[in-house]
């Protein structure tokens, strides 16, 4: 444990930054103040005895560097850039912030479209000119993909706008099923003029800034003089469409009396595992519920600084008129200053709005309707803390099952568990995942391309995968202490060559075959089976028990290494399916045609005009606009460097 060596004695009575360093001289902690001999001198014990008050800088902190500023606003700005550029451990960095999902609509297009876009991203809202002309408008947050996919679903059958990509809309030639159903009004093709399609992006645009008043009576008004006339289906599809308006309009959440804009966030914790829920009120409607969770040893008062800082520091997120929070955070005035800044109007249409927000205020509401909303956050934060305890113990007893039933030496603290993907035999990828006592830690998840490998070999695939993965990690001192393998015998002998290979010969590797139902196979009935855990050098597999720990953390591990190659494979073959997808006139049928001959787009890309054109239904004309769209599109992509990056 480091001694306290460093003095406040000579630290000055001014606002700045002070950092905590442990004695191979890496940042600890960043903090900010407006007073740093306060602030430092609030980390010592009542008492005087020395100690720090917690126990982090008890035991890793040997000196602490102080850097003065002119003004506390240059304290925020330099405290924001040195946590990005040191990444101190013991600060809240909300990483899962990249998942705040907004709407854009582009006016300036001629048939505009809803598109997903990330709040964060600087280019989310468009250019700067096109935000000065006003043409681009956002709309949100929403809580997550399923929830605004949902909404979209639901808005698609009140106002059935175009959802397609440029790349499908420029080169369609006659309708889609969506407009079939009548969830598109097909611009694609002329069905519907311009004047016609702008009025339904205008009706788009009212819902979902929630005046939709007006759209419901048009909406009933249609539905009655349809009804009058006798044309019952006409009228049922408008009553249709009046039931998708209310359901989209309900999904935004409870409503309140007050239309102030609110943030309201409480605290729950156990020991260093804190957790914030945050419920986001946008013109009196509940629209985004978020929970985030952390390891934090700091006090609330200084916690909430934290916290507030990573949500609405420089460059995030803009702060509402009003944050509700349990407790009041120190050095609140500054913390309001940060907000009021970040609140600035980032163009001229947007100014006469956010001029109301350069008044943000953090409250601690005691009694009414804030009192109510807190009151909401709080139980949810609670219960989010009593769900985490429980997965935490869960995964604590699976690991001491797995430990016995695989006689180690002591549970491993550290678990990575592999999955391959392929799309018919090409395109081969592959995900790892890692557990860090039995809970998911994000930042040891890697995605692979398979490199070596020609087409559907999946034992290959796996040892050229683990064998890449287990090199790294032992040229960085990070390997595992278990590696779980999806799949049977096969895969397992796979991994353990892979393993070898690299030269790390210690790790212990073992294979999750899933459970099978009975079945016949070649004339002879197959007994019906649990899943099954293979271990090297065992003649027979070991069949889990259904309601085991082990299983249960087996299965967590090989089914989110499976949901992570899947993502990745599906991000992949998107690439794929646009680049083809750009070439006029090939169809599905060709595409796929091509696919099965070459294997991949790489191998047409290195087709010759013969080749291609010995694929049937592929002419001159076309296999001449394949090789010149494909590299064309190549060129695109090696000029914006746009190479995914993999692991290994």
């Amino acid at each position: 444990m480091s001694q306290v060596t460093w003095s406040i004695d000579d630290v000055p009575n001014k606002p700045g930054v002070y950092l905590f360093r442990d004695a191979k001289d890496q940042v600890l902690y960043v903090g900010k103040a407006r007073s740093l001999l306060s602030r430092l001198r609030s980390y010592r014990r009542p008492g005087g005895d020395g100690r720090l008050m917690m126990r982090f800088l008890e035991q890793q902190a040997a000196r602490v560097q102080t850097i003065v500023t002119r003004t506390e606003s240059e304290a925020l700005l330099l405290e924001d850039s040195l946590i990005k550029q040191h990444k101190p451990p013991h600060n809240i960095r909300l990483k899962d912030d990249k998942s705040f999902l907004m709407l854009r609509v582009r006016l300036g297009e001629e048939f505009p479209r809803l598109e997903f876009v990330r709040a964060h991203n600087p280019r989310a809202s468009g250019s700067a000119a096109g935000k000065l002309a006003g043409r681009t408008r956002m709309f949100g947050p929403f809580a997550s993909a399923s929830a605004v996919r949902q909404t979209l679903a639901d808005l698609h059958r009140v106002v059935p706008l175009r959802d397609c990509p440029d790349s499908v809309f420029l080169h369609r030639s006659r309708p889609c099923l969506k407009h079939q159903i009548g969830l598109c009004a097909a611009p694609c093709v002329g069905l519907i003029s311009k004047s016609d399609y702008a009025e339904q992006v205008a009706r788009a645009l009212r819902i979902l800034g929630g005046d939709a008043g007006d759209l419901e009576r048009e909406l009933t008004s249609r539905m009655q003089a349809a009804a009058a006339e006798l044309e019952f289906e006409r009228a049922a599809q408008w009553r249709n469409r009046l039931q998708a308006l209310a359901r989209t309009l309900e999904r935004q959440g409870i409503t309140a009396s007050e239309k102030t804009d609110r943030d309201v966030l409480a605290l729950a914790r156990s020991g260093s595992t804190a957790i914030v829920h945050h419920l986001v009120f946008r013109a009196g409607r509940l629209c985004e519920s978020r929970t985030r969770t952390f390891q934090s040893e700091l006090p609330d008062t200084e916690l909430w600084h934290g916290v507030l800082s990573a949500l609405y520091g420089p460059g995030r997120r803009a702060a509402p008129a009003e944050i509700l929070l349990d407790s009041e955070p120190e050095e609140l005035e500054l913390l309001e200053h940060m907000l009021r800044a970040s609140a600035e109007p980032s163009s001229d249409e947007q100014a006469p709005a956010q001029a109301a927000l350069s008044s943000a205020q953090i409250r601690v509401p005691t009694r009414g309707e804030g009192a109510r909303m807190l009151a909401l956050a709080q139980e949810n934060a609670r219960q989010a803390l009593a769900r985490a305890e429980r997965v935490q113990l869960a995964g604590g007893a699976g690991l001491e099952d797995l430990t016995r039933l695989l006689d180690l030496a002591e549970a491993p603290e550290v678990i990575d568990a592999f999955d391959i993907s392929n799309f018919q035999g090409a395109h081969v990828v592959a995900s790892r995942v890692r557990f860090r006592g039995a809970q998911p830690d994000k930042a040891g998840y890697r995605r692979f391309k398979v490199r070596s490998v020609e087409g559907q070999d999946d034992f290959a695939s796996m040892r050229e995968v683990v064998g890449r993965a287990l090199r790294r990690g032992l040229e960085e001192g990070d390997l595992p202490d278990l590696v779980v393998i999806d799949g049977g015998k096969g895969q397992l002998d796979a991994a353990l060559s892979g393993r070898d290979d690299a030269g790390a010969f210690d790790v212990a590797i073992v294979s999750l075959a899933k459970a099978r139902p009975e079945r016949k196979r070649a004339g002879r009935r197959l007994a019906a089976s649990e899943e099954r855990l293979f271990l090297p050098g065992a003649a027979e597999s070991l069949e889990l028990r259904a309601n085991s720990s082990a299983r249960k953390l087996l299965e967590r591990l090989r089914d989110e290494a499976h949901r992570f190659a899947i993502t990745y494979h599906r991000k992949e073959r998107g690439k794929l399916r646009s680049r083809l997808d750009q070439v006029p006139g090939l169809g599905p049928v060709k595409k796929k045609a091509l696919l099965r001959r070459f294997g991949s787009v790489a191998g047409i890309e290195r087709a010759s005009m013969e080749e291609l054109t010995g694929v049937p239904g592929i002419g001159a004309d076309l296999a001449r606009a394949v090789l010149d769209t494909l590299a064309q599109s190549a060129r695109g992509q090696d000029s914006a460097g746009t190479a995914p990056q993999t692991g290994g």
